[in-house]
């Protein structure tokens, strides 16, 4: 039997609104499903009643299957022929292991295509009314990842980023908040810089919190903030304040 071929899709930021016309017409016709945490169950409803759904979801401490598992799983399935649909939380290339399992997907000869997502790393901050980019505030923006995978662990320079651009979207740093936020100023970010955390970004329960980065740990603490967030510091992250757009339904 002839391989299957897999797509490696983008689910987006959480609001299934979001979804890209090709991810929903490849959902509506995938005989496989493997899907991960921040995938939502109206998103999954897109699928045909007699898809295989598998879940492989990941979050820190607790993983239903690690990495290595879900790229076997991968290539497993699409050996045996039909449709398998990756589908991702957000972007399959932006911190989602969609270029670990494309070049799995390469060297088990299995055909794939990759279809981007809306990454939370801009949506969560676009509906808090924060622009990553704006002409008189920043130029420039780096997205990084707040913890890194074990035995891949690159130590990431936080005093070089601070120094090389005006916006610094952080993701899955919720946990790690107090000692990245120290670790900024310390290598020479003034605490007065204005910071944001977007939690549960595009949902009906989505909330800001905009303050201070010397402060923003302590106050997300205190208001218990739980992943999946995205942080925002820079310049622009005070704008949330002023240009907050997204009114929940029963607000």
């Amino acid at each position: 039997m002839a391989p299957g071929k897999v797509y490696l899709v983008g689910a987006g930021p959480g609001d299934p609104k979001l979804l890209t016309v090709k991810a929903v017409e490849l959902l509506k016709q995938a005989d496989i499903v493997i899907y991960d945490r921040l995938v939502g169950e109206a998103i999954l409803t897109l699928t045909p009643e007699k898809a295989e759904k598998i879940y492989v979801g990941k979050r820190t401490g607790k993983h239903e299957a690690p990495q290595d598992k879900i790229t076997e799983l991968i290539i497993e399935k699409a050996k045996t022929g039909g449709t398998v649909v990756r589908l991702k939380g957000g972007d399959p290339f932006v911190f989602g292991r969609g270029g670990e399992e494309a070049e799995a997907l390469v060297e088990n000869g299995i055909e794939f295509e990759v279809v981007p997502g809306i990454s939370s790393s801009v949506a969560a901050p676009m509906y808090a009314g924060i622009p990553l980019t704006h002409r008189d505030y920043a130029a420039s923006v780096a997205i990084i990842t707040g913890h890194r995978a074990g035995d891949a662990e690159k130590p990431i320079n936080w005093a070089k980023i601070a120094d090389a651009v005006d916006t610094m979207v952080i993701l899955m740093g919720v946990e790690s908040l107090q000692a990245i936020t120290e670790k900024l100023i310390n290598g020479g970010v003034s605490p007065q810089t204005p910071a944001a955390i977007i939690e549960s970004g595009t949902l009906q329960q989505q909330r800001t919190i905009i303050a201070k980065i010397g402060t923003i740990a302590k106050l997300a603490e205190e208001k218990q903030v739980k992943p999946p967030a995205v942080i925002v510091i820079g310049e622009v992250a005070n704008l949330g304040r002023k240009l907050a757009w997204f009114k929940k339904p029963l607000a």
